[in-house]
């Protein structure tokens, strides 16, 4: 009787190989990896500095301006920082992945801001920290499902300092704002710069 080939054994060998490239291939398409490391903490920066800056302020409103006014710099240092990186790493911005990652971002984002006018007019503004951490977070975490891992770890940071702050004393609130908005960006930013590129 003649020995058997190892023919099959080879060839379900390459078969395996090539499943597993097919699906890593497959993983990293649907990846969205141009949330930018070093956009966030500059984000971290500019929140740090807003925090010092409203805690000096003598009325509510205009802490409210100073934190109103971060969010339209945040936003700009981490779109800036987005399309820095997607260019580097030659991603486009309108491929699916980052559809997919800005339309679970952006409904968090709108309900947060619809909220806020919301508490705001009732008489509420110390609700605002709690509201503020608790929807990014939840916008961090839904457009983290389609980035790598640190993004939505930081978003469950970013909720659970926004429960925080609703159990707390409105006395934390510069506090916890920086603590999210400053150092969680501060950190994960350091890790998705180093892990994944910038």
């Amino acid at each position: 009787m003649p020995p058997r080939s190892p023919q099959p054994a080879a060839l379900s060998d390459r078969a395996i190989e090539n499943l597993s490239f097919i699906r890593s291939t497959m993983e990293r398409a649907t990846e969205f990896t141009a949330v930018p490391g070093w956009g966030g903490m500059a984000m971290g920066f500019s929140a740090l500095v807003a925090a010092l800056i409203a805690a000096s302020q003598p009325v509510a409103s205009q802490w409210l301006a100073v934190w109103l006014g971060e969010a339209a710099v945040g936003a700009a240092l981490g779109a800036a920082g987005m399309v820095w990186k997607a260019r580097r790493s030659g991603l486009p911005l309108t491929s699916r992945p980052a559809r997919r990652f800005l339309l679970s971002f952006a409904p968090p984002l709108a309900v947060g801001a619809a909220l806020t006018a919301v508490l705001w007019r009732g008489g509420l503004g110390a609700q605002l920290p709690g509201l503020w951490l608790l929807s990014y977070g939840t916008a961090v975490v839904t457009g983290g499902a389609f980035s790598v891992r640190a993004v939505p770890v930081m978003g469950l940071g970013f909720m659970g300092l926004g429960l925080v702050a609703f159990a707390v004393s409105p006395a934390w609130s510069n506090t916890l704002l920086a603590a999210g908005f400053g150092g969680l960006h501060l950190v994960f930013g350091w890790i998705i710069a180093r892990r994944h590129g910038g």
